[in-house]
């Protein structure tokens, strides 16, 4: 999954959201010089990656573009997903995803001092850009897909993925909103899991 889905799926301690946000930049056992509760959101962002990698469904969305992209498929369908989740968020959410968006970017400036160096550089442009509400608009993320593209030296071809999402769209949208409640599911259970495991360390 996405920056959307990741801090969707965090709760309501905004330490742990900002742990999932950051987890991508924290390699190996980094996590272990946070504070408890931004390192549990980066326990909480691994095990999440891994349950959906796991997750049939997505594997039959990967497969589906596997052809056209290869190896970038698995991160061309987290940034699918999040259009859908941006998409259908009155579904999943009851406050409006501009406000929600802006409560996440409020949540990793406070905690500036504890990102790691590449998302520093990545959040001015994710505000400006207003990245989180942005995934609903197709002509938006055709400029999220062409920024990645060049970052990959063009070798990606992401610069074409919303076409493929277009020419697909009903498809993996039955596929999103098949797997996401039970993402939600697993997430909700397994963030109380290692919120119990680590109180006991206590």
């Amino acid at each position: 999954m996405n920056f959307l889905a990741h801090c969707h799926l965090s709760g309501e301690n905004r330490d742990i959201l900002f742990g999932n946000f950051i987890a991508d930049s924290v390699k190996g056992s980094e996590f272990n010089k946070f504070p408890t509760d931004i390192k549990n959101g980066i326990i909480h962002h691994r095990k999440i990656d891994t349950y959906t990698d796991r997750h049939e469904i997505v594997r039959s969305s990967i497969k589906l573009i596997r052809p056209v992209y290869g190896k970038f498929s698995g991160i061309i369908i987290d940034i699918y997903y999040d259009h859908f989740l941006a998409l259908n968020w009155k579904m999943f959410h009851n406050q409006e995803l501009s406000n929600y968006s802006r409560d996440v970017y409020l949540t990793l400036g406070k905690r500036f001092k504890y990102l790691p160096a590449r998302n520093r550089r990545m959040l001015p442009f994710l505000i400006a850009q207003n990245w989180l509400s942005s995934y609903a608009n197709i002509d938006d993320l055709r400029r999220v897909f062409w920024g990645m593209d060049r970052r990959t030296k063009n070798i990606s071809g992401m610069k074409d993925a919303v076409e493929q999402l277009v020419m697909n769209h009903k498809l993996l949208e039955t596929h999103f909103m098949d797997f996401y409640p039970e993402l939600q599911e697993y997430a909700k259970e397994t963030l109380n899991t290692i919120i119990t495991n680590e109180n006991e360390k206590l």
